[in-house]
């Protein structure tokens, strides 16, 4: 079974072979679609001059490329998983910085990637799904960039707004696909329809073009070109937006088959044992049997390792892509001045918990790969142990350009961290939290918000009957151990809940939950051979006409915890105690 590494020690026994790994690298180089109008503010407001100058090299503003991934594990390197090859990103972390505790703030695809856009929380950017969230209104830190005289470009998926693949405001150059996208040009497509010479497309800065190659492939070349074509005289910002390795995996045929071999471990939190299940809320064991669950992954009969070596050899198409970006860089001698990140929208379960996909607040649900690569300015093979956000890229991006962080934007730049200017024991990014909301089409993860705070997380869940969570992840990182009912956390317990509901309000000071209309059941089904329901905590059943049966209307202290464990009424007194 494999093990998470610990958040407390992330060079532990584990990652002190990725150090050793690293140190010997070498360099390699669905659904129908809406067409409606977007609405996403046009210019960007005005931006004020940053408080760092602008990063130069030879006198010259520093370049970006931004590499996003979809759905990638936060392990699923070469240099962490043993036999899985990926040259490229692991020259990126043996010379660059790895940041092995980055994570996400909605683990979701749209409502990740407007956070990564907007420098905004989901309860503020206000994209909570994947169908129909506006874009109105919002702003795009690219915008800021073109002020700061840098050509934008955007290669890839969007899957915001409406999902259509319209240009937005803030590039110079765009191509996009709607929503989801397909791996290969003829995919969906009917045999009538491919022999009469209909393919897929591409939006090319407004111009609707058939697709030629996978995608991986077909997006690189739009991004190479571009790079060839552009005005040497200005610095760039290159946004390459993959649609890999989203499910449904489908290798390109140079990789198919690669891992046909590899032994696949999955978590041990796999196994639907009554320890992994002690303290879980009753909707992840019920998911173990649905779309998102490890009996049933995307109602098939798939092996999870099967899909794992699927997913795997997908992602050989990226490591190519980023194989042919750093040749280019080195060709025409722009290695020394671009800096690359490299990150994911969201993490992955590989049947952790039962449970696969993200959405979850579970560890490899929102934790997500991350390295940073700039040879000028960012440190060789090192390895940065804070916490990172996507909330923090937009403005680290603006602030190597010397643009002052604009004033909607919640997120912090965590450039002087990577540079080595900051310690990471002088670092403090605050809380850490998540929020998610209810998915009427996926309705088997329920709207959830978490707190990471000092090495502890606490969850809870809106509108169901379920417990809440209480993990210490920085020494229990698979989260095994619920201790939500443990007395001595209960200050804990009540600080994070105040604290989360302090951090969850929105820039109205509101809590909102915000939802979408429903137009189906959405994707309901189990395996008609599989785990009926799940029961509810066994020490929520009790006897009638306790004389505590309406203690627990009131907030949690110690005299409560001491009249549940006597059998006695509760009433708190006027301080609340």
């Amino acid at each position: 079974m494999k093990n998470l590494p610990s958040r407390k020690s992330p060079l532990g026994a584990r990652m002190k072979k990725l150090a050793l790994a690293l140190a010997g690298t070498a360099a390699i180089a669905s659904l129908p679609l809406s067409t409606a109008p977007v609405q996403a503010q046009s210019a960007a407001p005005a931006a004020e001059a940053g408080a760092q100058p602008v990063r130069t090299v030879n006198g010259k503003p520093m370049n970006m490329i931004f590499v996003l991934v979809d759905d990638l594990r936060f392990d699923a390197m070469g240099f962490l998983t043993p036999g899985l090859n990926t040259p490229n990103i692991d020259y990126l972390a043996s010379h660059g910085t790895y940041f092995p505790n980055a994570v996400v703030t909605s683990s979701l695809c749209s409502p990740s990637r407007a956070t990564i856009l907007t420098g905004q929380t989901a309860r503020n950017h206000g994209v909570i799904d994947n169908t129909n969230s506006s874009e109105k209104g919002l702003t795009f830190f690219p915008s800021y960039l073109q002020q700061a005289g840098y050509q934008t470009g955007f290669f890839g998926k969007w899957h915001m707004g409406d999902a259509n693949a319209d240009p937005r405001p803030g590039f110079d150059r765009w191509v996009s696909f709607q929503g989801q996208g397909t791996y290969f040009p003829t995919e969906r497509l009917s045999p009538e329809e491919i022999a009469a010479g209909k393919r897929q497309q591409l939006n090319v800065d407004g111009v609707e073009v058939n697709r030629k190659k996978y995608i991986t492939t077909e997006l690189t070349d739009y991004a190479l070109d571009w790079l060839k074509e552009r005005d040497t005289k200005q610095p760039f910002f290159l946004y390459l937006s993959h649609k890999a390795v989203h499910s449904d995996p489908t290798p390109e045929e140079s990789h198919k088959g690669e891992y046909a071999d590899l032994a696949v471990d999955l978590p041990e939190s796999w196994a639907d044992t009554p320890r992994n299940n002690e303290g879980k809320p009753m909707w992840v064991r019920n998911q173990r049997n649905s779309w998102h669950g490890a009996d049933f992954p995307y109602h098939t009969d798939e092996p999870l390792p099967e899909y794992i070596r699927r997913y795997y050899e997908t992602l050989g198409s990226v490591d190519d892509s980023l194989g042919r970006i750093l040749a280019y860089l080195r060709t025409n001698k722009l290695d020394r001045s671009t800096m690359i990140v490299f990150y994911s929208d969201n993490g992955f379960l590989f049947g952790d918990h039962g449970l696969i996909d993200k959405r979850n607040a579970y560890e490899p649900s929102v934790r997500v790969p991350m390295v940073v690569w700039a040879p000028e300015i960012v440190p060789e093979g090192k390895t940065v142990p804070n916490l990172v956000r996507n909330l923090d890229l937009a403005p680290t991006f603006l602030d190597l350009a010397g643009v002052a962080e604009p004033e909607q934007m919640e997120g912090k730049s965590f450039l002087s961290l990577a540079e080595g200017r900051t310690a990471p024991e002088n670092w403090n990014a605050g809380d850490f939290v998540y929020e998610y909301y209810w998915d009427w089409q996926f309705p088997q993860t329920p709207t959830t918000f978490a707190i990471e705070r000092d090495g502890w997380k606490y969850i809870q869940y809106h509108g169901i009957w379920d417990t809440e969570e209480l993990y210490n992840v920085a020494q229990d990182p698979e989260e095994l151990h619920n201790r939500i009912e443990d007395p001595a956390q209960l200050d804990r317990k009540n600080e994070l809940r105040a604290a989360l509901y302090a951090d969850l309000a929105n820039q109205r000071g509101k809590h909102d939950i915000p939802y979408t209309q429903r137009a189906s059941k959405g994707l309901v089904l189990r395996h008609k051979d599989g785990h009926r329901a799940a029961d509810f905590p066994s020490e929520w059943y009790a006897e009638p006409n306790l004389p505590g049966k309406m203690n627990d209307l009131y907030p949690d202290t110690e005299a409560k915890i001491e009249a549940d464990r006597k059998g006695e009424r509760y009433v708190p007194d006027r301080r609340g105690h």
